[in-house]
């Protein structure tokens, strides 16, 4: 996977600098507890064990992991920018962030890419763009 950070080629040590940015590789490719109805390619339901003991129903993570074997058409793009954006919502729920946006996009044929903005609460803007995302799922 190539990794953009704020439009530059970066690597996960330019991301591990920046606390929001590595908050943003964590909840997008740690793997959250599928739901009951979720199709999965595994009989797992996978997840964070830690999420079973949260009071406020909290959960780690994103559930991209679920599209890996999937064939990249409009309503995985669309699960992927659901998934997404249900992973970095935390931050504007504990306004980390005034606002987070998710979007995927095919590259090619058999790639896709993850772009997320993050406005920060002082108005600054995180940009994160992941090339080849199933590589790493």
């Amino acid at each position: 996977m190539q990794f953009y950070l704020n439009g530059a080629e970066a690597t996960l040590t330019d991301f591990a600098k920046d606390d929001l940015a590595r908050a943003v590789v964590n909840s997008l490719f740690s793997w959250a507890r599928a739901e009951d109805d979720d199709e999965r390619p595994t009989e797992s339901k996978m997840g964070w064990w830690a999420d079973s003991f949260s009071e406020e129903g909290d959960k780690f993570g994103s559930r991209l992991w679920l599209l890996m074997r999937s064939t990249l058409t409009t309503e995985t793009l669309a699960l992927a920018e659901e998934y997404a954006q249900e992973a970095l919502q935390w931050m504007v729920e504990d306004r980390i962030a005034e606002e987070v946006t998710a979007r995927a996009e095919v590259d090619g044929v058999d790639r896709l890419n993850l772009l997320i903005e993050i406005i920060r609460p002082d108005q600054k803007t995180l940009t994160a763009r992941f090339v080849d995302v199933w590589s790493k799922l």
